[in-house]
């Protein structure tokens, strides 16, 4: 006997034997139990998923001996006939060949005939979506009234093409890709009758490439065995289907949740460079962030998530490493990416950028909450009166006034200073204290000329420590939900840039979350009591920067009355507002008012 493809040796020849479709194999069983047999039947879905078979399988089902009936015998010389495809009274037609009005009109004038040994006269035609739209109406009568001896099995891939006047006549059931924990297991069950070893990983990147096409995994299952003989690892199967390493995606996701741009690149050109296929990449990436999405959303609930064991716990460790707002935003990006990637004239370009943009995403703020905690920022600086402490200096970063001042106000900048008076303080302040202010000062002064949107932010927090060129800054716990809006990769680069500006060698920054300084700290000493006088034997300390008291620093009325007094124009031209708007790509519409300043 000449061989036979595994497809068509495992082929179904029961509903006990279909993979995945219980919907459709019970209900059809269910319709045999109880008489209720149709007269045209649609069956449709992706390639691969049973369609035809279980078109052939129901016919049996009524045309075998003493049915019709589910449990037929297998040696019935009628099933036989139908499963080797000479039956007299189930005729299979193509419909991509036979899609003409004169086959149509064939069709009619034979079905009119009694059938020869069964039951019933069975018509299954396969891509009926093929048939022009003259050879639908001229079946519209026959499907609608034909004779109680004859049914109709139609099979398409694509039901959408079908006119809706024959969807209207069938009773149409939607076949679903194969999950490919079921793949796994039927292609371990035919591997092992064929006394082939093939590795659990080998078999999962089987499942992944057929995507959900029974079909497909077992002819490439033929394949392999063919190519690599009795033994087949997952390198195998890669190498076949131009596929990534479940290793090698899992690395490329990590550098993307952990902000790793060049890492990025470097996974993505060796993928390249290895001929994998990118476009397959990119749909392994998108459902990898699909998966981790709904881990997150489930709590952990790996049950729901096609996925083996090794991938669960790769989940479950991404999980608490990436919010899941970050994650829907990756997925947007790459969903965008999947569009546009077939037209693209470099698919690796396209792709870099993708995840680059990805990278970028994942720490990006949503414009109302941004637009709410300007809000805030503005509420905290009209009601709370700058003080020249150490603990009031985050509020005073939130008024405006001193942003749209030429030169930074001289407050904001000594909140900080107990190094210069810490000799005449209560309790003097060691060297590496007054190291840290002055490199403290430093960073606001350096960030400021650049971005005075980032300036503001870090006033609302406090240095805590500089430890081997490790920078700390810390955010009191009323202000924590500043973190995610400074703690990136371009701020990180332009502290430590300022850093290197006044003699560090190699500046890293850490930020945290952090309980404020108390209120007997040498900055609260030193700005609510004055000084004594210095020692004869001391260094007066320098005249250019004196140490404001707090009646100096904070004259209450006009910052009072500049917030409680919106200017449309000032509003406008504020630096905090123009870096907000260019961030977003946005504009202003229209400055209103608050209702206190109708009056």
């Amino acid at each position: 006997m000449s061989y036979q493809v595994i497809a068509r040796k495992y082929r179904p020849q029961r509903f006990a034997d279909v993979v995945g479709q219980d919907h459709v194999t019970q209900t059809l069983a269910n319709a045999i139990a109880r008489g209720r047999i149709a007269h045209a039947y649609l069956f449709c879905g992706p390639r691969g998923t049973g369609k035809t078979t279980v078109a052939r399988i129901f016919a049996k089902c009524l045309n075998c001996t003493g049915g019709p009936k589910v449990d037929f015998d297998d040696a019935d010389p009628k099933c036989a006939e139908i499963a080797e495809g000479r039956s007299m009274d189930v005729l299979e037609i193509d419909g991509a060949s036979n899609n003409g009005v004169e086959q149509v009109r064939e069709l009619r004038e034979t079905c009119r005939y009694a059938p020869a040994s069964s039951k019933f006269k069975i018509y299954i035609i396969d891509e009926v979506h093929m048939l022009s739209a003259a050879a639908f109406n001229a079946l519209l009568k026959t499907l609608e009234e034909p004779p109680a001896h004859v049914k109709f099995m139609f099979a398409t891939t694509d039901p959408e093409k079908v006119l809706p006047t024959i969807l209207s006549r069938c009773q149409r059931f939607d076949l679903r890709r194969i999950p490919a924990a079921l793949i796994v297991k039927h292609l371990a069950a035919i591997a092992a009758q064929e006394e082939v070893k093939v590795d659990e990983a080998a078999l999962y990147a089987i499942a992944r490439g057929a995507d959900g096409g029974m079909r497909d995994a077992e002819s490439t299952l033929d394949q392999l065995i063919s190519f690599c003989g009795n033994e087949i690892a997952e390198a195998d199967v890669l190498s076949m289907f131009g596929l990534a390493a479940r290793g090698q995606l899992l690395g490329l996701v990590d550098a993307v949740i952990d902000g790793d741009a060049e890492k990025v690149l470097r996974e993505l050109d060796e993928l390249g460079r290895n001929g994998k296929d990118l476009g397959r990449l990119l749909s392994d990436l998108l459902n990898h962030f699909r998966n981790l999405l709904i881990f997150q959303v489930t709590k952990g609930q790996a049950a729901m998530l096609e996925v083996s064991e090794a991938e669960a716990e790769a989940l479950r460790a991404q999980a608490g490493r990436c919010a899941v707002d970050a994650v829907t935003r990756v997925m947007e990006v790459l969903t965008e990416t999947e569009g546009r990637l077939r037209d693209a004239v470099s698919k690796k370009i396209s792709l870099e950028v993708a995840l680059l943009k990805a990278i970028q995403v994942r720490s990006a703020v949503s414009l109302d909450s941004v637009l709410g905690q300007l809000k805030a920022l503005r509420g905290e600086a009209g009601s709370t009166p700058p003080v020249a402490t150490a603990s009031a200096a985050p509020a005073i970063a939130a008024a405006p006034t001193p942003v749209r001042s030429a030169a930074p106000a001289p407050v904001l900048r000594e909140a900080p200073v107990p190094a210069a008076a810490a000799p005449v303080a209560t309790a003097p302040a060691t060297p590496a204290a007054g190291d840290l202010a002055a490199h403290w000062n430093a960073v606001l002064d350096g960030v400021a000329r650049t971005s005075p949107f980032l300036r503001n932010y870090l006033l609302k927090g406090f240095a805590v420590s500089l430890d081997r060129e490790l920078l700390t800054v810390g955010f009191p716990p009323a202000s924590a939900h500043f973190l995610p809006l400074i703690d990136n990769t371009k701020n990180h680069k332009l502290i430590a840039e300022v850093l290197k500006a006044v003699g560090l060698k190699d500046p890293r920054v850490k930020f945290t979350q952090r309980d404020a300084p108390p209120p007997e700290t040498p900055a609260t000493t030193v700005a609510s009591t004055p000084a004594p006088a210095p020692a004869p034997a001391e260094a007066p300390p320098p005249p250019a920067a004196p140490v404001p008291s707090a009646t100096e620093a904070a004259p209450a009325k006009p910052a009072k009355s500049a917030m409680t007094r919106l200017d449309p124009n000032a509003f406008k031209d504020d630096p905090l507002i123009k870096e907000a708007v260019e961030i977003f790509k946005g504009r202003i519409a229209q400055v209103v008012a608050p209702a206190s300043q109708s009056s």
